[in-house]
């Protein structure tokens, strides 16, 4: 049975269901136990953004504060919706009914609360299928849920939208990545600046779809037992294409720059990286790591079997076949660019989906 946690990275061990029943998530995720703060008035404006990718079902639902905005109900599970696609074309039925039955858990969460404005988008695995169009169809049909295909530049965009808060205001820039299961974005990104109201923005320079992700690279090379020359073949095969987007956007050898790495790869690194006892989102997302301690983990990681990834309590049977696939294309964007500093986010599309909904809506200027 695939893992489901409240507010945190999907596929990564979590709280039982007696303990989320107790939270809330607050302000970009942070946790509060309930009594603390009480959930908005039925009649409060609500935002619900859900992001069906090609591994991943993720859904918030939040409402707007003075300068961001409080999680009151998420919703995350892995459904590998994009299971066998690079060999047929297609998506299975398997992984269909995986994903119908996590949208139906979605469409109940949606369905309990009112006022709610909400933008439902599903990326790779529903881009890319045959049958996606018929897809779409069985999902509207069987849990009310429309959701909207994006295209890859808007897909880059949203990333940005959610993560600029984390960039580092005294660089010049940051390299934001975004390691999906079908596809992997790469933004190169000015400097954040702040507003008025609400959280700080940043605008792309520069962007690029790769056409690879955990999930299609994990399935040429297979994901269970890597050996340091699989791993060094499919780096190989990522670092041409992160190469060319250098050379594209003119970022070869750029200064001041970061990273800011936003997907299951990174937060697992983190992870890992602090040694801790279950994954805990307070502790990941907006940590500073330097390209030694990522080194230390990206080996470490390199070094264990199948088993002892799924035994980590940070990585788990979800994703145990899927982590290193994800290390070497992180490992590709490291080697073309060689920044010293990685800061982790755990957030990305859902986060930038609601503050784009709130800013069009001018929830800050109203407050």
């Amino acid at each position: 049975m695939a893992d489901e946690r409240v507010g945190g990275a999907s596929g990564l061990r979590g709280p039982t269901p007696a303990r989320r029943r107790r939270r809330r998530w607050s302000r970009f995720g942070r946790q509060e136990r309930s009594g603390q703060r009480a959930a908005p008035a039925a009649e409060e404006q609500l935002y619900a953004a859900l992001d069906l990718g090609t591994n991943n079902c993720r859904l918030l639902v939040a409402h707007p504060t003075s300068n961001s905005f409080h999680v009151v109900d998420a919703f995350s599970r892995i459904i590998r919706l994009g299971e066998g696609l690079s060999h047929t074309g297609q998506l299975a039925e398997a992984a269909i009914e995986r994903a119908v039955d996590a949208l139906k858990v979605c469409a109940l969460k949606l369905a309990r609360r009112r006022n709610v404005r909400t933008r439902l988008i599903a990326t790779e695995a529903a881009r890319a299928a045959a049958n996606g169009a018929e897809f779409l169809a069985r999902v509207k049909d069987e849990t009310g849920l429309s959701l909207e295909i994006i295209d890859r530049e808007t897909e880059a965009g949203l990333a940005a939208y959610g993560c600029a808060p984390l960039l580092d205001p005294e660089a010049t820039g940051a390299i934001l990545f975004d390691i999906g299961g079908g596809s992997s974005e790469l933004v190169l990104l000015d400097r954040s600046c702040a507003v008025d109201r609400g959280p700080a923005v940043a605008s792309m320079r520069a962007w690029t779809s790769l056409p690879m992700g955990v999930v299609s690279l994990a399935e040429r090379h297979g994901g269970k037992a890597v050996s340091c020359e699989t791993f060094e073949a499919m780096v190989g095969e990522a670092v041409p294409l992160v190469a060319e987007f250098a050379k594209c956007a003119g970022a070869e050898g750029a200064d001041g720059i970061h990273l800011l790495g936003t997907s299951g790869t990174v937060t697992t690194i983190a992870g890992v990286h602090l040694e801790l006892p279950r994954y805990d989102r307070r502790q990941v997302d907006g940590v500073w790591l330097c390209a030694r301690e990522v080194n230390a983990v990206v080996e470490r990681l390199i070094g264990t079997s199948y088993d002892e990834r799924v035994a980590h309590p940070c990585i788990g049977a979800e994703r145990a076949d899927l982590v290193l696939a994800g290390c070497a294309i992180f490992e590709a964007i490291r080697r073309v660019f060689p920044c010293e500093r990685l800061r982790v986010a755990d957030r990305g599309l859902r986060e930038g989906l609601l503050a784009q909904l709130m800013r069009s809506d001018g929830a800050w200027t109203r407050q």
